[in-house]
């Protein structure tokens, strides 16, 4: 009986564990999806990294002022299923991005949509292939 309850602990303390990371991950808490916004402007990095790629831009507000914006996306992986590459949005382009915003108000956001300077529009769906 104490061999079973041993190697049930050891089991459970190891599931616990390898269980843990997938817990971990966040949602989409901060951003307020009932309230999308578009944004236009200037790409100055695309970081095409895990475990989700960066959209930085520079984009003038009401007055004039150039504001920073940092825009989440998803992986590379489910990007590149959705017809994206790790080359398409370059430092300079001019895009209009669609997302939804930080609750906060700070200058960030989940991308919905990207429209490249060409017109090409870049969403998160999976393409049919």
């Amino acid at each position: 009986m104490k061999q079973y309850r041993l190697t049930f602990l050891i089991a459970a303390a190891a599931f616990l564990a390898l269980g843990c990371p997938l817990w971990a991950h966040h949602g989409n808490a901060a951003y307020d999806d009932r309230n999308p916004i578009t944004i236009k402007g200037t790409v100055t990095e695309f970081a095409w990294t895990n475990p989700h790629a960066q959209i930085y831009l520079d984009v003038k507000d009401g007055k004039g002022n150039v504001v920073h914006w940092s825009v989440e996306t998803y992986s590379p992986g489910k990007l590149v299923r959705a017809g994206w590459t790790k080359d398409i949005v370059k430092v300079g382009d001019q895009v209009s991005i669609n997302l939804i915003p930080a609750k906060n108000g700070s200058p960030v956001g989940f991308l919905h949509k990207l429209v490249l300077p060409n017109g090409k529009e870049l969403g998160l769906q999976e393409q049919d292939y």
